[in-house]
């Protein structure tokens, strides 16, 4: 579940003082996030420690985790924030690890559903990654044990347990079955 409030700059988050909710800023208006429960947790740190693996091992760049925000608009400004995402080695070559925000998208952003979430939200922060030039997308529903894999907006996949992800041409070699992902969780509920 989120709430909004209207901001004017991306530069006004930043000196807030923190209270224990995440934010993204989508076009000028603050939303705030409630903490996530535990499932969300576990799954966002499987899907980390997977694709770093793969990533450290071939030298591809570096995976990160929530609470870093990407400054992908402006006039009004959007700040977003994934759970998981990965940058290539030389894209941080060129812009650095900045102390902000980083100056533009990701190669891959990660985003799992909490259980407050509005599906309908959640698609909708996919397309502005998108729009914004993120190549790959994944939208992880830890309740319906699924992945939704975006490589662009025309190009939609849902995959389920038995499915394999891969990271295709953006973190090549990267690949898992999808239901590994949710091992720790325990048997699905009904």
């Amino acid at each position: 579940m989120s709430t909004a409030t209207r901001i004017k700059t991306a530069a006004e988050p930043l000196l807030m003082p923190d209270d224990g909710y995440r934010c993204d800023l989508a076009e000028g208006e603050l939303r705030k996030m409630s903490p996530p429960g535990s499932a969300h947790g576990l799954v966002v740190m499987e899907v980390s420690f997977r694709l770093a693996e793969r990533v450290r091992r071939d030298n591809l760049g570096s995976v990160f985790t929530a609470e870093t925000g990407f400054r992908i608009g402006q006039g009004p400004d959007t700040v977003l924030a994934p759970n998981v995402f990965f940058i290539r080695r030389e894209r941080i070559a060129v812009t650095g690890i900045p102390q902000a925000y980083f100056p533009e998208a990701p190669a891959l952003v990660v985003e799992v559903v909490s259980p407050g979430d509005n599906a309908e939200e959640v698609d909708n922060k996919m397309r502005r990654w998108l729009a914004a030039g993120v190549e790959l997308g994944w939208v992880v529903y830890p309740k319906g044990r699924t992945v939704t894999a975006y490589r662009g907006l025309d190009d939609i996949r849902v995959l389920t347990e038995n499915d394999n992800l891969d990271g295709g041409s953006v973190v090549p070699g990267f690949t898992c079955r999808v239901g590994d992902l949710f091992a720790e969780l325990g048997p699905k509920q009904i």
